[in-house]
């Protein structure tokens, strides 16, 4: 699975709470639910083209499919092990 993305900045992710409005997500950003807690994070579409989130992304898409219980893209790890794999791609 690859994804291509030209042009897309670098930022840090930020986190939401699950009441905040679909509205409030900034250009360029989308989001995902991580953990047992289904905690949501707000981050840059550029993480689609790294590697180890595509890793993320095959794991969802072969626990959930295409068919994700929040609505949106759930990733099934833990939080740490999400905030772990999208550290390093802050410095990119």
């Amino acid at each position: 699975m690859g994804f291509r993305l030209p042009g897309m900045r670098k930022a840090s992710f930020a986190t939401k709470t699950a009441s905040s409005k679909s509205s409030e997500i900034p250009k360029g950003y989308l989001v995902v639910y991580v953990g047992e807690q289904v905690k949501r994070f707000v981050i840059p579409i550029s993480y689609l083209n790294q590697p180890s989130f595509q890793e993320l992304l095959s794991r969802a898409e072969e626990e959930f499919g295409y068919d994700h219980p929040m609505g949106a893209l759930t990733i099934p790890c833990s939080e740490d092990a999400f905030l772990h794999v999208t550290s390093y791609f802050n410095g990119c």
